[in-house]
């Protein structure tokens, strides 16, 4: 990916953020991680600081991409003004204090006066790892399994009432176990390669989808 430049644009998830944390020393392996390859490699350093560079969110016409999703309140490009908040900090010289700091799952609400680290956790949090939020916009960080199976409060963050960023398709991944959704709004495309179903990709200016078979690898969840 490095090697394709501007050819190629990848957004920031969670776990290109653990990498990054990892190789830094602000935090251990985890016992599934498959890091090594990375951790390992000649150019490691390089290839950190090139991850620690890319954009958290991106937008080009009326489609946008983030790894996981958005909170309902906020527009695109409201979205795109907070990513670069946090990109800006990732990319600076204070990064090792925000990398130290951004773990956590509070707070779960949005706040327009949010401020330091709390601003920041929330909007990582939820361009990362969001997956479903209650009723009134809290996050529910800890929920990983299906829609269906989801109690009875919860709601995909795209489904959410009133979601300001249906404006654009919004394309993510993150939600294995949601599967491949594509309507207008919205491109999910987290088919479950990791577990041994499938890889997709949408070619955009058709919306036709290309999915390939993956062999299970028993990583962590994407």
């Amino acid at each position: 990916m490095k090697s394709l430049g501007d050819r190629a644009v990848a957004v920031l998830g969670n776990h290109d953020l653990h990498l990054v944390c990892v190789a830094l020393g602000l935090q251990a392996r985890g016992k599934r991680d498959t890091l090594e390859d990375v951790l390992a490699a000649a150019d490691r350093d390089e290839l950190v600081a090139w991850l620690r560079a890319r954009p958290l969110f991106h937008v080009e016409g009326d489609v946008a991409m983030v790894h996981a999703g958005l909170l309902p309140e906020w527009s695109v490009p409201e979205a795109a003004r907070l990513a670069a908040e946090v990109e800006a900090k990732l990319r600076g010289r204070d990064h090792l204090e925000l990398l130290r700091n951004m773990y956590g799952d509070k707070p779960r609400r949005w706040k327009a006066d949010l401020s330091g680290i709390d601003r920041l956790r929330v909007i990582i949090n939820a361009m990362t790892r969001l997956r479903a939020c209650t009723p009134d916009g809290a996050m529910a960080l800890d929920y990983k399994g299906e829609p269906d199976d989801a109690p009875g409060d919860l709601v995909p963050w795209f489904d959410m009432s009133g979601r300001a960023s249906r404006t654009h398709t919004v394309i993510c991944g993150h939600w294995s176990a949601l599967g491949l959704v594509v309507r207008d709004d919205l491109a999910a495309l987290d088919s479950g390669c990791v577990w041994g179903r499938a890889l997709s990709a949408l070619r955009l200016e058709d919306r036709a989808v290309f999915s390939v078979p993956c062999p299970a690898v028993g990583g962590p969840e994407a």
